[in-house]
C-alpha cells in the first residue's frame, strides 16, 4: 500500500489493519533485490507557439490541462519507444482524447474505464505472455494490475500534484526483473505542469529516488542528453 493521500487522512487506514509495525523506504526494498532498480526521468517538453497563448490567456485549471495535454509529448513518446525496441512498456496518463491519439500514433492497445473488464484482462493477458509489449493506459491501471513484465513507464499526464498516483505509476514497474526498468515522466516545461510535478514526486524523493531531469529545448535532443546522463551516473553500490 502507499500510505500518502492529499487529504492528509493517510493514518486513517490504521483503524482498520491496526497500527504500522514497521517502514523500510523503497530503495533499501531495491537494493535488498525485492524491488526492481529503477531509473526515474522527467523529460521538459516545450510548448508548439501555438498554444503558448491559449495557456497564458487560460485559468489555473485550464492551464495545468493544456500543459499536460501538449501535443509535441506524442513525438517525444514516438523517441522513446524507439530507445526501448525489445521493453514492455505502459503509457500512462489522464486524459482520454490524449490516450487516445496515443494509441492511434503508436498502434498500441488502449485501456480505459469505458473497456469492459473482460476486454482488458484478455489484453493484460497478452501483454503478460509477450503477444504485445506496449499497452496506453489510463487511471484504471492506477490500482490492482499486476503486470510483471512491465519495466518501463511513460507517464503522459497526471492528476495535478497526486503524489499516491506518482508512486502507484512507478510500482507498476517494481516487480523483480533482469531488465532495465525506467520511469519516465513527461512535463510541460516553464508551466503549471512543471510546478505540479514537484509536488508529485515528494513521496518518491523521500523514498530515495532522484529524477533525473532532460530538458528538450537543449539542442542535445532526448538521446544525447541520456547518453550524456548515463554516463555521469555513479554508480550505485549494494549494500
Amino acid at each position: 500500500a502507499t500510505l500518502v493521500r492529499e487529504d492528509g487522512r493517510e493514518t486513517d487506514v490504521f483503524s482498520l489493519i491496526g497500527p504500522k509495525r514497521y517502514e523500510l523506504p523503497w530503495r533499501d526494498l531495491e537494493s535488498k533485490g525485492w524491488i526492481a532498480e529503477a531509473r526515474c526521468l522527467e523529460i521538459r517538453v516545450p510548448f508548439p507557439d501555438e498554444l503558448r497563448a491559449e495557456y497564458a490567456a487560460s485559468d489555473k485549471r485550464r492551464k495545468y490541462r493544456v500543459a499536460a495535454e501538449n501535443p509535441n509529448k506524442e513525438d517525444v513518446v514516438r523517441d522513446i519507444l524507439a530507445l526501448h525496441p525489445e521493453d514492455h512498456i505502459l503509457v500512462i496518463g489522464g486524459y482520454l482524447d490524449q490516450l487516445r491519439s496515443l494509441a492511434e500514433a503508436t498502434g498500441a492497445p488502449l485501456i480505459t474505464g469505458q473497456v469492459p473488464s473482460s476486454e482488458r484482462e484478455k489484453l493484460y493477458d497478452r501483454f503478460r505472455s509477450g503477444d504485445i509489449r506496449i499497452l496506453v493506459v489510463s487511471k484504471v491501471a492506477n490500482f490492482a494490475v499486476d503486470l510483471p513484465e512491465a519495466n518501463v513507464a511513460i507517464q503522459v499526464s497526471g492528476t495535478f500534484g497526486s503524489r499516491q498516483e506518482e508512486a502507484q505509476r512507478l510500482g507498476r514497474i517494481l516487480r523483480p526483473k533482469e531488465a532495465d526498468t525506467r520511469f519516465y515522466s513527461l512535463v510541460t516545461s516553464q508551466s503549471s505542469e512543471q510546478e505540479f510535478a514537484l509536488k508529485r514526486q515528494l513521496f518518491l524523493t523521500e523514498q530515495g529516488y532522484q529524477y533525473e531531469v532532460i530538458d528538450l529545448e537543449s539542442p542535445e535532443g532526448l538521446a544525447g542528453q541520456l547518453d550524456r546522463a548515463e554516463l555521469e551516473r555513479e554508480p550505485r553500490v549494494a549494500t
